[in-house]
C-alpha cells in the first residue's frame, strides 16, 4: 500500500545542517513489527508514524521508532512530525497549539510561526548521579574526573544523564570511544555569544558510540536543569551539531512554569512509500 511519505530536516532552517526524521502518514494498518522494519530500513536515528488519536484532546498520535526499538517520547521527532502534519493539511484542535498522542502521553507544540516548539515534559528521574558512574563517565570521555563540573540525571524518556563541562571549548574536544549510558555534555560558551552552550549527545552502542546530531529530547531536560541550578537564564539559544558539521540550534523560552524547545523544521524529501 503506498502511504504518504515525508524525509524533513529538524532544528535547522537550512537543509541537511538539521537532524532528519522519517514521517509516514496515514499509518494505520501497520503493525509494531512493520514500523520497526522500515525505522530498521531508513536508517535514521528515529522514525515516525502518523496515527488517528485515541482521545478528544489529541489531534494526532505518533509512534516513534530508532533503528531497534519503539521510545514514549523524543524532541526532535516531535518537532518533525507536527511539521509534517501541519504540511499535509493538519488543523488543530485549538489554533496555534498542536496536541501530540505519544507513548508519553499528550504533548503540547506550538506554532510559532517560521518555527515550531514543544513544552518539555517532567522529568522521570533526576537528582545527582552516582559518584561511581560519574568516575566511568570521566574515562569514557577521556577527561580527568576534575573536568566535570557537575552530573545529574536528566532523564525524560531516553535516559539521559546530564553532564556539564566548563566550557564549549571542553566539550567540542570530546572524542569518546564509549558511553556506559545515554549521556548529554554542555559547557557554556563567554558572555556575549550567540549561543549560550554547546551541546553533545553520546549513546552506546555495540562496539563503540554513537553522536546524535541535534537532540530536543535532551535539551529539554538540561534547560529544566540549567534554568532550575541558575546556570543559566531564558530565552537563550544552545548550540548542537557543531562536532558533526551541522549547524543545529534550538530555542528555549519560559511561560510561567512550563519551558519550551523550539527551532525551525524544513521538508527535504516528499512522496510515497510502499508499506
Amino acid at each position: 500500500m503506498l502511504r504518504p511519505f515525508r524525509q524533513v530536516d529538524v532544528f535547522t532552517d537550512t537543509p541537511y545542517h538539521g537532524n532528519p526524521l522519517a514521517v509516514v502518514h496515514d499509518a494505520e494498518g501497520l503493525s509494531g513489527e512493520e514500523m520497526q522494519r522500515f525505522a530498521n530500513w531508513t536508517n535514521l536515528s528515529e522514525t515516525t508514524f502518523l496515527l488517528p488519536p485515541t482521545t478528544p484532546e489529541a489531534d494526532y498520535r505518533v509512534r516513534i521508532f530508532t533503528a531497534s526499538s519503539e521510545l514514549p517520547f523524543a524532541g526532535h521527532p516531535t518537532l518533525g512530525t507536527c511539521h509534517a502534519w501541519l504540511e499535509a493539511g493538519g488543523v488543530p484542535r485549538e489554533a496555534g497549539t498542536v496536541v501530540q498522542e505519544c507513548g508519553a502521553g499528550l504533548v503540547r507544540v506550538r506554532d510559532e510561526g517560521a518555527s515550531l516548539a514543544f513544552a518539555a515534559p517532567p522529568l522521570l528521574r533526576s537528582g545527582p548521579v552516582e559518584d561511581d558512574l560519574v568516575q566511568d563517565m570521566a574515562e569514557a570521555l577521556g577527561i580527568p574526573r576534575g573536568e566535570i563540573v557537575d552530573a545529574e540525571w536528566a532523564d525524560n524518556g531516553p535516559g539521559w544523564v546530564a553532564i556539564l563541562l566548563r566550557d564549549a571549548e571542553a566539550v567540542l574536544a570530546l572524542q569518546p570511544q564509549r558511553v556506559p549510558v545515554d549521556a548529554g555534555v554542555v559547557g557554556p560558551y563567554p558572555p556575549g555569544s550567540p549561543h549560550a552552550y554547546e551541546v553533545r549527545a553520546f549513546s552506546p552502542i555495540p562496539g563503540g558510540v554513537t553522536e546524535d546530531p541535534v537532540t530536543g529530547s535532551l535539551n529539554a531536560s538540561v534547560a529544566q536543569w540549567l534554568l532550575r541550578t541558575g546556570r543559566v537564564s531564558a530565552p537563550y539559544v544552545a548550540s548542537q551539531g557543531t562536532a558533526l558539521g551541522r549547524t543545529g540550534r534550538i530555542r528555549i523560552t519560559t511561560e510561567g512554569q512550563d519551558i519550551w524547545v523550539g527551532g525551525s523544521v524544513i521538508t527535504c524529501v516528499s512522496g510515497q512509500v510502499e508499506l
